[in-house]
C-alpha cells in the first residue's frame, strides 16, 4: 500500500516514479509503471526513497557510490531499528510534501572505499557507508593475528576476534558497540577499533578520513 500509494502522490504532481525491479516485484501488476534494475536506476533518478531498514539504505549507498553518483536517499524506517532511515511510515507524505517544496536540507556522509587484495589480484572492491569489518570465520575459530599501517607507517600487530574500520556514520553501529568512540558525523575523520583486543594496550584510534589503511591478515 505504501509503494503504491507513494507512487500515485507523485504521479498527481507530475513527478516520474521509477521503482527497482525487486520493489516492483512486491507490488500489484500494473502496465503504466516504470521499472529497473538498481545499475540502470542510480544512473536515471534525482533522488531515491528507500523503504526498509538500515541494511536496505546501506546496499543503496554501497549502489550509488559504486556507480560513481552522488545521489540523495530519503530513508523510510520499516526495519526494528532505524538509525539512518529515521523518517517513518506516519511521516512519509509530510517528507515528500517537504521535497516537493524544496524546503530540505542535505545531511553529506563520507563513505569508505574498501579493497581485498591476495596477491597482486584484486578479489573484492566495495564502498562502504557504516563499516569495513576483518572478522574470525567463527565463534569457535582463532583468533586473528594482523598488521595495521595507516599510510605508510606501521601502527602495530594486533591479535583480537577482527577489526572495524568505521566512518563517523558508523560510529554508532558496531564501532559503538565493541567500545569504540562516538564520532559526530560531520567530522573528516576514520576510526579504528579492534574487537574484543588481546592485549589491553589496543584500544581504539582516530585517524583523518584522508588516510589510506591498509591491514594485513
Amino acid at each position: 500500500p505504501h509503494l503504491v500509494g507513494i507512487g500515485a502522490w507523485l504521479r498527481e504532481r507530475d513527478i516520474e516514479a521509477i521503482f527497482e525491479s525487486a520493489t516492483d516485484a512486491l507490488m500489484p501488476s500494473s502496465g503504466d509503471r516504470r521499472v529497473a534494475e538498481t545499475v540502470e536506476l542510480v544512473d536515471t533518478v534525482d533522488m531515491i526513497v528507500v523503504l526498509g531498514g538500515d541494511g536496505t539504505l546501506l546496499s543503496v549507498a554501497d549502489s550509488i557510490a559504486g556507480a560513481g553518483k552522488s545521489i540523495p536517499i530519503l530513508g523510510v524506517n520499516f526495519g526494528s531499528l532505524g538509525f539512518l532511515t529515521e523518517i517513518t511510515t506516519e511521516e512519509v507524505d509530510e517528507a515528500l510534501q517537504t521535497l516537493v517544496r524544496g524546503s530540505y536540507a542535505f545531511s553529506w556522509r563520507s563513505l569508505l572505499h574498501a579493497a581485498l587484495i591476495r596477491g597482486e589480484k584484486s578479489m573484492a572492491d566495495r564502498h562502504a557507508l557504516n563499516d569495513v569489518t576483518i572478522a574470525k570465520a567463527s565463534t569457535v575459530s582463532r583468533i586473528v593475528e594482523f598488521t595495521v599501517f595507516v599510510g605508510d607507517k606501521f601502527v602495530s600487530d594486533f591479535r583480537a576476534d577482527g577489526l572495524i574500520v568505521s566512518s563517523p556514520t558508523g560510529s554508532t553501529a558496531y564501532n559503538l558497540a565493541a567500545g569504540g568512540p562516538i564520532l559526530h558525523p560531520f567530522l573528516d575523520a576514520v576510526v579504528l577499533t579492534p574487537i574484543c583486543p588481546h592485549m589491553l594496550s589496543n584500544r581504539p584510534l582516530v585517524i583523518p578520513a584522508t588516510s589510506s589503511v591498509r591491514i594485513r591478515v
